[in-house]
């Protein structure tokens, strides 16, 4: 696997190169979609040539592999909080997004925005096809509601956090011991439904850490705006 890495790297350089020298060059739109795979295979990610090859796929619609594009919208939906599934999905033609794939895709990213995490692993669980395809998804996905309980939650009940990362049993006593290990979660004593984990402070669950405006905007500045005002 150690051999492979030095490769990889080489190819990532010479997409990515592409990419800056000659965006709109048709030619390079096998490289793009071969990179698109790669990506997949070795876990990595490149919005930048990803918004290439569909600003590509624009001028050359008869090219278009929506095999291809799903994968891009699975790896952008992985990236959130990130805005790119909406960025990749302006540069995709309605007809397409029409595509009961790409239908289901966009449902799912609905249910990420609007944190109704019951209903998005619902929905994956049937559409295993598309979501499955793409290694690393639930990991990525689990990774994104816990950043989003943790800008609510202070201290969260454990059937919450099953919920929204849908680990339950003894694989979520294993997960959240690795996170009390490693990531500086507490867990309340107790167990079942009962029990309760406190997660790291921040200034949005702690919004007490978070700096006042008397700390980010210098004196001079407030001083200036009182002639303004009067």
């Amino acid at each position: 696997m150690g051999r492979e890495t030095p490769k990889q790297q080489q190819v990532s350089y010479t997409v990515e190169q592409l990419v800056a020298v000659n965006p709109y060059n048709p030619d390079i739109l096998p490289d793009l979609e071969n990179y698109v795979n790669e990506q997949v295979s070795s876990q990595t990610y490149s919005l930048d040539a990803n918004l290439c090859l569909l600003r590509l796929y624009q001028f050359e619609p008869e090219r278009m592999s929506t095999q291809i594009v799903a994968r891009i919208l699975v790896k952008a939906l992985m990236a959130m909080p990130a805005p790119d599934f909406s960025l990749c999905l302006f540069l995709i033609p309605e007809r397409v997004q029409m595509e009961e794939q790409f239908k289901t895709l966009i449902v799912l990213s609905h249910y990420l925005e609007t944190g109704r995490f019951r209903q998005f692993w619902d929905e994956a669980a049937k559409s295993r096809h598309i979501v499955e395809a793409v290694p690393g998804f639930e990991q990525a996905i689990q990774t994104y509601a816990i950043h989003v309980l943790s800008l609510t939650y202070q201290k969260i009940p454990r059937p919450v956090l099953a919920e929204a990362i849908n680990i339950e049993g003894l694989s979520l006593d294993k997960f959240l011991e690795h996170q009390a290990a490693n990531s500086g979660w507490i867990l309340e004593k107790g167990h079942g439904r009962g029990q309760l984990i406190i997660l790291p402070r921040n200034e949005f669950n702690h919004p007490e850490l978070k700096k006042s405006a008397a700390d980010t905007v210098p004196l001079e500045h407030i001083t200036r705006i009182f002639p303004i005002l009067g």
